[in-house]
């Protein structure tokens, strides 16, 4: 298995199209490994969309990972919260092709520092029970379960799963 210093991975933001790749790759994933419908599609497009159109980049961070100039995963914080001390991390993935190279520990820890720099004082996240590779680097960047409970959407049932982190 190649490692992250074996392939030309370099990071970005925001690019013409990134906005579909994003859209398309958890489309794709999440239906294929949990069976999420349409509306995980378009809500994810709709909101990535949303986010990137009220952009600032003193409180909001788009990190994308390009391994030999293809995309490969994306981390996002939303700092276009009610509370202005609190962000959000959004659309973390990894495309599978590049799982096990380290790309996600990267972009977790771009956009924490990001966040300590920005000012923030708490992190929180959504997710939902069964990623455990996620949950694992979560948990590794000191993200806490502060809450979870069971709900039906995205075509079906999950446990859904709210992680904080204090900074």
């Amino acid at each position: 298995m190649p490692t992250l210093d074996s392939v030309d991975v370099t990071f970005s933001s925001y690019y013409p199209g990134v906005i579909g790749e994003i859209t398309r790759l958890h489309a794709t994933y999440y239906h294929g490994h949990w069976g999420f419908d349409l509306s995980f599609e378009a809500q994810v497009g709709k909101e990535l969309s949303e986010f990137m159109k009220d952009f600032r980049e003193d409180r909001d961070l788009l990190v994308v990972a390009l391994v030999n100039g293809r995309f490969a995963g994306s981390i996002a914080v939303n700092g276009q919260l009610d509370a202005v001390d609190e962000a959000r991390l959004r659309w973390f993935i990894v495309h599978p092709d590049f799982q096990g190279l380290g790309l996600g520990l990267k972009l977790i820890e771009q956009a924490m520092d990001f966040s300590r720099r920005a000012g923030f004082r708490k992190v929180i996240l959504w997710t939902f029970q069964g990623l455990s590779t996620a949950r694992r680097l979560y948990e590794g960047a000191g993200f806490c379960l502060t809450e979870q409970h069971q709900v039906r959407q995205w075509g079906n049932t999950i446990v859904e799963q709210k992680f904080e982190l204090d900074l």
